[in-house]
């Protein structure tokens, strides 16, 4: 998970009247900064986790042209804010809280407690990979994970079976880095430190693994630059779909599926009388990045990428 783009300054038109885009914000627009630090700050959060739980609900309220209603941003800021803060209190334990140089952290395979805590609170997506193998950069006096991602065996078929007909990979021979969360005390280069550190532990420990993969979601401000520094490659990408909600909290169809038995929106709100609906403006692709376990990665160029659609 690589870190928000660094975008323009903020514009000389007063805020009440700047137009605000899903595009902007994931883009690391002035003004959407400026809120989410202001935010950040009122209820002493992480402005980078704010961000990307606020960029995960702005799709719910953005009309169709992407434009989003400055009351509406400032309300989905601070509904994320409050969440945030009420997950933050229950991991206080395993929150680092000075900032060390890179070289004095530590790579570990981490506690999975420790992981399913982090990811299940503070990860926009609140829920830890079942079955993943986790790892992290820890702080020396402490041992309080920096940066920690979880590994798994990949299940997404679609983007399996593209890979494997188009790089020749098997299937069953290619791992998904499925859970990436770094604090806001990370130094620079953490998460990728802490990928070559995976890389290096999975050519031992799992000698039948060819490939590391992983999904780089635009529309949340990730641009793939951890992964890139990692000597990780851009080899294809997934087109979106809309973005779920239920009682107006994001939702993945995973888990949409194993709280309601169902991936249908329709069927959530017949059986259970939730408020079930998704996103409409136009999303960014998801990309896929790419690392072969031994030898070097080849890169891709653009005109070569495949473009895949998901199934509905």
């Amino acid at each position: 998970m690589s870190a928000l783009a660094t975008g323009p300054e903020v514009s000389a038109r007063p805020a009440s009247r700047r137009k605000l885009t899903l595009e902007d914000c994931r883009a690391g627009d002035g003004l959407f900064s400026e809120l989410v630090s202001s935010c950040a700050r009122r209820h002493g959060v992480e402005p980078r986790a704010l961000a990307v739980r606020t960029l995960l609900q702005l799709p719910r309220v953005a009309a169709h042209s992407g434009r989003i209603l400055r009351r509406d941003l400032d309300a989905e800021l601070r509904n994320s804010a409050v969440q945030l803060q009420a997950d933050q209190a229950k991991v206080l334990d395993l929150v680092p809280t000075y900032r060390h140089p890179l070289k004095d952290l530590r790579f570990v395979e981490c506690e999975t407690a420790d992981a399913e805590a982090i990811f299940g609170n503070l990860h926009y997506l609140r829920s830890a990979r079942p079955g993943s193998r986790n790892f992290a950069l820890v702080d020396p006096p402490h041992r309080r994970p920096v940066t920690v991602c979880s590994v798994s065996p990949l299940d997404w078929a679609l983007v399996g079976k593209q890979l494997s007909r188009q790089f020749g990979v098997p299937v069953e021979r290619m791992w998904d880095v499925s859970r990436v969360y770094a604090f806001d005390v990370a130094p620079a280069n953490a998460i990728s430190t802490l990928l070559a550190g995976v890389r290096k532990e999975m050519q031992k420990s799992e000698p039948a693994a060819e490939l590391l993969t992983t999904v780089v979601d635009q529309n949340l401000g990730f641009t793939g630059s951890s992964y890139r520094a990692a000597n990780w490659q851009y080899w294809m990408s997934v087109r979106p779909r809309p973005y779920l909600y239920v009682d107006g909290v994001a939702i993945s169809p995973r888990q949409l599926r194993l709280r309601y038995q169902t991936q249908s929106l329709a069927e959530a709100r017949a059986r259970y009388g939730v408020l079930a609906e998704q996103s409409r403006a136009e999303l960014a692709d998801s990309m896929i990045y790419c690392c072969r376990l031994r030898g070097p990665t080849e890169a891709v160029e653009p005109g070569e990428r495949r473009r895949v659609r998901r199934r509905s």
